[in-house]
């Protein structure tokens, strides 16, 4: 672990605001000609480019914000927010070395490491989530990847979910083929594998698993006919070249994921990141960044659905209202998101009656067709 303090250096103060050249160009001349989303035919490109992604980055906020809220009308139902429920059903004791999670064993946390719950249990807190209006349940395991010999439980619990109706989503660490197959027979909906940040950032964050390796698991994700849910952290530390590059990197691989989790890092103390950043200016991302990250992914990914995930506990009313006008579809419900604090049912319920929000319907997720 000492040789991850010595490599993460954190960024200045001021790297959140970077505007990239052709952005300040673009900005200089705000209102001329078409944006990087439009007069392009399919909305739903995969060619994007860093520099169309960084002058969406770059845009006067109103005129970001009008952009981002077109595309998610026309791909979305207006006012409708997907609720999902998370559950830890393996807590701690991993082997990675995450920067950010106070999972991994090279945290100082003080987090007891369990071993994978009872399929009962597990069920059981699907049924809780489902009762309090949950329409998607995802279930993750604190693992580098599963061993086989926990598959068939963690197929028991795929099963288990989806009978109730519900979405499935599993997040379990990195998937063999094998794996990622017998997954997809169980009928799991996602599988959320994050790829944390950008490909330049990425070994400031975690040296255990390559980048590459991150994309070999969505790759086996998709090849098996499983929708991929895979998204990242913001507020590392890292640049808004890296938030560039982090979008980047989802919005052109070969499918867009479905499911697009953004997260505001919430540093926990004992880890390398909460830690390093702890009463510096990085210690949160600014709001209005915040909510041009959720925007821009709205826009080079319409059709996904946009999560706004960790970090929500400490937002304003008003951050989470920007997030929702920006194009963020889905929330986390309960008061825990693995480890870490939520903003909890009864908060949601009041928000989402001040907003005039409502929760989504349950639909059967579309499935993916396997790779031949």
């Amino acid at each position: 672990m000492s040789n991850i303090q010595t490599t993460r250096a954190p960024a200045k103060a001021g790297a959140h605001h970077e505007v990239s050249q052709d952005g300040a160009a673009f900005a200089a001349r705000a209102g001329d000609g078409p944006l990087p989303s439009q007069g392009r035919g399919d909305e739903c490109r995969r060619d994007w480019t860093r520099d169309e992604i960084a002058t969406l980055f770059d845009l006067p906020f109103d005129e970001l914000m009008w952009e981002a809220q077109g595309v998610h009308r026309r791909h979305h139902a207006r006012g409708e927010v997907q609720l999902c429920t998370l559950l830890s059903i393996k807590t701690g004791g991993c082997v990675e070395d995450c920067g950010y999670c106070s999972q991994s064993k090279s945290a100082d946390s003080g987090l007891k490491a369990t071993k994978l719950m009872d399929v009962r249990a597990v069920l059981q807190a699907a049924a809780q989530a489902k009762d309090a209006g949950s329409k998607r349940f995802c279930m993750g395991a604190a693992w580098r990847n599963p061993k086989d010999r926990d598959m068939p439980a963690i197929v028991e619990m795929v099963e288990g979910v989806r009978a109730m109706g519900m979405e499935t989503c599993m997040t379990l660490g990195m998937l063999s083929k094998e794996q990622a197959q017998t997954l997809a027979v169980a009928g799991l909906d996602y599988y959320n594998h994050n790829i944390d940040t950008s490909p330049e950032n990425y070994g400031n964050v975690i040296t255990t698993r390559t980048f590459q390796e991150r994309l070999d698991t969505l790759e086996e994700v998709r090849s098996a006919g499983i929708n991929v849910c895979s998204g990242g952290i913001v507020g590392m530390g890292e640049t808004r070249a890296d938030r560039v590059g982090f979008i980047h990197a989802l919005a052109t691989l070969p499918e867009h994921p479905g499911s697009v989790p953004i997260n505001a890092l919430v540093p926990v103390k004992g880890t390398v990141l909460g830690d390093m950043l702890a009463d510096t200016p990085l210690a949160k991302i600014d709001d209005i960044e915040f909510v041009r990250t959720i925007a821009v992914a709205r826009i080079t990914m319409p059709k996904s659905m946009v999560r706004l995930s960790a970090g929500r506990e400490s937002m304003s009313e008003a951050t989470q209202a920007l997030c929702f006008m920006a194009g963020a579809n889905s929330i986390f419900t309960g008061d825990k998101l693995l480890t870490t604090a939520n903003a909890g049912d009864n908060a949601d319920a009041a928000l989402f009656a001040k907003l005039g929000l409502r929760p989504m319907e349950s639909e059967e997720p579309m499935r993916m067709e396997a790779a031949e």
